[in-house]
Order: C-alpha cells, then sequence, then structure tokens
C-alpha cells in the first residue's frame, strides 16, 4: 500500500497556492528522474550532491515558467566542480510528462572536503529560458553568493525578476526495507508577488547582492516571515517522503494560510540528443578539423554528456566542406 501511494508521487511538480498569504508555491519528489541523471556518470559524492540539488531546482523552476521549449540551469565556477548544467523540456502536449537532463564537469584532484557547496568557487548562476524558433532567447545571471546552490537561485530571483522566492530542500541516498539504495529529493518553492521594492532602483540590499526580505514591502513581511517559519519546520522524511504526500505536507505545514492545490506535472529524465543533433554541432568544421578528430580506425566519435550516448560517424560526411558536397 505504501509502496504503491509513492510511485504516485515520485517525479511528479505539484502547484500550489497559500489564499491566506497571496504566495504560490511548488512541491517537488524526484526518484527516478536522478537515478536516470547520475546512473550515467561516477560522480564523487560531493558533485552528485551538486548535481542532485540542482536538478531539484531546475524541477521546481521550470513548472513556473510558462515554457513552450526549454529551461536551462547552469553553475559556471573557478572552483573543483567547474560547471554543472540542467535542461528542462516543457511537456509537448497536455498530460505528457516534462523532462530533466543533468550533468557536472569537474577536476577530481581539486576536490576538497565533504561539503558539496565549497567545491564551487567564484564564478555566476545563471537562467536561461528558450522558447523556441522565433523567440529571442533569455538569460539572467547572478554571482554565485551563499551556502548552497538555493541560496544562489534565491539571489538571482531577488535581482533579476524582483519576485522574493525561498526553496527548501532535501536528497541524499535512500535505502528502503527489501530495496536497494537509491537517490531521492524533494523540496518547496515559495514565491511572495509584491510590487518593486524601492530597493531595486537604489542598488541595496546585502553586500551588492540582494535577498529576497529586500524586496518585501512593510505590510508583505509579517506573512513572509510566517510562512518561511513554517516551511522551516519541515523534516528531511517529509520533504522527500516516501510516506508523507505533498498534499499532506502542505496541509501539515500550511493548514491555517489555507493552500490550494492544482494539477500535478509528472517529469521524466530524458535527452534530446541525437545523430542529426551531434552532426549539425560538426558541421562548423572544416575537412582539416574534421581529420584532426578522427581516430586511428577511421571514424569520429562524439559522447552526449547527459546521457552517456556514443555516436560512431563517418568522418567524409562530417564538417561544412562535406555539406557544400552534398548541396552541389
Amino acid at each position: 500500500m505504501a509502496i504503491a501511494s509513492k510511485l504516485a508521487w515520485d517525479d511528479t511538480v505539484l502547484p500550489f497556492q497559500l489564499d491566506v498569504s497571496d504566495m504560490r508555491g511548488r512541491v517537488a519528489r524526484l526518484d527516478g528522474v536522478l537515478d536516470g541523471i547520475l546512473k550515467q556518470h561516477d560522480y564523487p559524492p560531493q558533485v552528485e550532491a551538486l548535481v542532485a540539488e540542482m536538478a531539484l531546482l531546475t524541477a521546481l523552476i521550470g513548472q513556473t515558467i510558462k515554457l513552450r521549449w526549454k529551461l536551462s540551469l547552469q553553475v559556471q565556477s573557478k572552483g573543483p566542480v567547474r560547471m554543472i548544467a540542467t535542461d528542462y523540456y516543457a511537456p509537448q502536449e497536455e498530460g505528457a510528462p516534462a523532462k530533466i537532463r543533468a550533468y557536472a564537469s569537474f577536476d577530481a584532484d581539486r576536490l576538497q572536503g565533504r561539503v558539496p557547496f565549497e567545491q564551487v568557487g567564484s564564478g555566476y548562476f545563471a537562467i536561461l529560458i528558450d522558447q523556441g524558433q522565433g523567440m529571442a532567447p533569455y538569460q539572467g545571471i547572478t554571482p554565485l553568493d551563499g551556502s548552497s546552490l538555493a541560496e544562489c537561485a534565491e539571489a538571482y530571483f531577488a535581482q533579476s525578476e524582483q519576485l522574493p522566492t525561498t526553496f527548501k530542500l532535501s536528497f541524499g541516498k535512500s535505502t528502503e526495507a527489501g530495496g536497494t539504495e537509491h537517490w531521492r529529493a524533494g523540496g518547496v518553492m515559495i514565491q511572495h508577488m509584491p510590487e518593486a521594492s524601492p530597493l531595486m532602483a537604489q542598488g541595496e540590499g546585502h553586500g551588492e547582492i540582494l535577498r529576497p526580505r529586500d524586496l518585501l514591502r512593510d505590510e508583505d513581511s509579517d506573512d513572509w516571515n510566517r510562512v518561511n517559519i513554517l516551511l522551516d519546520s519541515a523534516d528531511v522524511l517529509e520533504l522527500i517522503g516516501p510516506r508523507v504526500s505533498p498534499t499532506e505536507l502542505l496541509v501539515r505545514l500550511f493548514h491555517e494560510e489555507q493552500p490550494r492545490v492544482f494539477d500535478a506535472q509528472p517529469v521524466r529524465f530524458g535527452c534530446t540528443c541525437s545523430e542529426d543533433r551531434v552532426r549539425q554541432s560538426l558541421s562548423i568544421y572544416s575537412a582539416k578539423d574534421i581529420r584532426t578528430m578522427t581516430t586511428e580506425e577511421g571514424i569520429v566519435t562524439a559522447d552526449c554528456q547527459f546521457c552517456g550516448a556514443h555516436y560512431e560517424l563517418d568522418p567524409a560526411t562530417l564538417g561544412f566542406e562535406a555539406e557544400q558536397q552534398d548541396d552541389g
């Protein structure tokens, strides 16, 4: 019974609204999605944790946007973990799942300590929105600051979107009775929708990085503080399940705020790589460049960083010179 219920909650994002305090939010539960992402790589524990956190943030943020195609989150860093990249692909039709993929690039010999965020040095956190062909992509960037990727995301929403936003996340390896060890993650995202704060125009805040509280009007602060205190009371097992459903979690935390839920969005691990896309990416190179990529066996190989797919291609069919010959 418990297992059947858990399966219905996993890999979903549940939108909700707190009517009393005029806030909106999302509850996410990831299970198979993380297994799909992490089993492609042999990441050290610190890197696994960062990728899991980034994937959870991506699921929560992606569901808040009226997205036609793709949302991407990126961390670029001078630390041991050089880059973390995630993509969230909007469902192609109503009721279909959204798709998430993620990977990290890192220097194994520079990793130090066990704290994941300490592996990220100075750099930036970026959100990119691509609505597809004919639409100009959007990009927002904020410096890496704080003690977690979640705090970086909060700073992004304060800086770029003027939206007070908070996250409460939990993620890690879980072992259920009679089962094998696997990754689980769960979290809550809450946003207040205020008028723009005068601090935005003045460039004020905490050390040049705006935080959610910097945007709040005096009349909003009590509601924001109260909801955040309630959110902070959630424990790890409540956030990740598997015995507490997302709706039950909302009632436990916010029953006096009158939570109202909407249809849940299923999410799955998914990658858009294909041989055609690999060929397209290689079409910018000349025949001379292609020769430097050709192996002793006379093929050009390419591996997808996201899903591990391996491609072997005939070099004679690659590069812009090959395309010109085909056109001729």
